[in-house]
């Protein structure tokens, strides 16, 4: 359920309707936009009383959100999202590009990735330093080392960092280092991770499940919002199908899907989207075409020497070629890179 206030509804309109609600064991949040505040009831709406709060001072009037995910639906928050990172604006009119590495590699693996994707125009550097992987014989990552290397680069580049967290346990550590916190594929439905990340002070970046639905991704946002974390982003990483040809199946509908059924800014990741290298580029400007707030893409200098993820890299040199054609795109589109 949310509660629309009047335009003219004061701090103590507000104050006295999330009272209320507490009293009834629910929990009060509130959106404030350029009309109105919204305030979105969470928990078992059965002892609210729509009536007595629709005659109390200042409401408008009540209305009953269909859809399960509640803090995430366009009903709540009917503006979109935007929020900052290190001064790069997330969710607003420009697209946001995050380049690097599957895996940080070595000091210099990632220095070198790091100068080339910035000097191309990407805003953000990912890398991952925990590497969840099919296989246990596979690179698992340089763990802690890693996140410094991480750290290193961004105080050389000034590019904020996006890194994978894995369990609720690693959440303090990542956060120490990482200004966007990464939940992968294979840990969307970890709802003990989710539920630690909602009280965390950084941005999530929410990855698709291999096989899951629009909906489930967002129910699983829900976890991360209802306890507390308003910065989540939606990511399209591609789900499984039976094409072989490409690793995943990228789910293009998703993206003005995503940003119909909710205010949460949407990127795509082409390249665990595709698995191929020559086709990231085409994909990354049909994502842009069709509304996504940004991209998240794997650049390494030398991918046939890449611990992880080799085939679906992009060398720097293509990934600057890629920068300059987006900015076409963005522009077609009347958005900015």
């Amino acid at each position: 359920m949310i509660i629309v206030m009047k335009h003219n509804a004061t701090g103590e309109h507000i104050y006295r309707v999330t009272e209320q609600i507490e009293k009834w064991g629910c929990k009060a949040s509130i959106s404030k936009g350029k009309e109105c505040t919204i305030i979105g009831v969470i928990g078992d709406v059965r002892m609210v009383d729509r009536e007595r709060i629709e005659l109390m001072d200042g409401v408008e009037r009540t209305v009953k959100i269909l859809r399960p995910f509640k803090l995430a639906s366009r009903e709540f928050h009917p503006l979109d999202s935007v929020f900052r990172i290190n001064g790069v604006s997330i969710g607003g009119n420009q697209v946001i590009v995050m380049a690097g590495p599957c895996a940080v590699e070595s000091r210099e693996q990632l220095l070198e990735t790091a100068y080339a994707v910035k000097m191309a125009g990407a805003h953000a550097l990912r890398g991952g330093a925990y590497k969840p992987r099919s296989s246990p014989y596979s690179f698992q990552g340089l763990g802690e080392k890693g996140l410094q290397i991480l750290a290193e680069a961004r105080q050389e580049t000034g590019l904020p960092i996006v890194t994978e967290v894995m369990d609720p346990q690693m959440v303090p550590l990542v956060s120490d280092y990482a200004d966007i916190l990464q939940v992968g594929t294979r840990n969307m439905q970890n709802y003990a991770l989710l539920s630690s990340l909602g009280t965390a002070k950084k941005p999530v970046l929410l990855k698709r499940g291999l096989m899951s639905t629009m909906e489930e991704l967002l129910m699983a946002a829900e976890y991360i919002l209802s306890n507390g974390n308003e910065r989540v982003i939606l990511c399209e990483r591609g789900i499984r199908t039976f094409e072989p040809y490409t690793r995943n199946t990228l789910d293009i509908n998703a993206v003005p899907m995503l940003k119909q059924l909710s205010h949460l800014p949407v990127i795509v990741d082409p390249s665990h989207g595709t698995g191929r290298w020559e086709l990231v580029e085409p994909i990354s400007r049909a994502t842009v075409a069709a509304g996504a707030d940004g991209l998240i893409i794997e650049v390494h200098p030398r991918p046939e020497e890449a611990l992880s993820d080799g085939a679906q890299s992009l060398k720097p040199e293509r990934f600057a070629s890629l920068m300059k054609s987006l900015k076409v795109i963005a522009q077609a589109v009347d958005r900015t890179i």
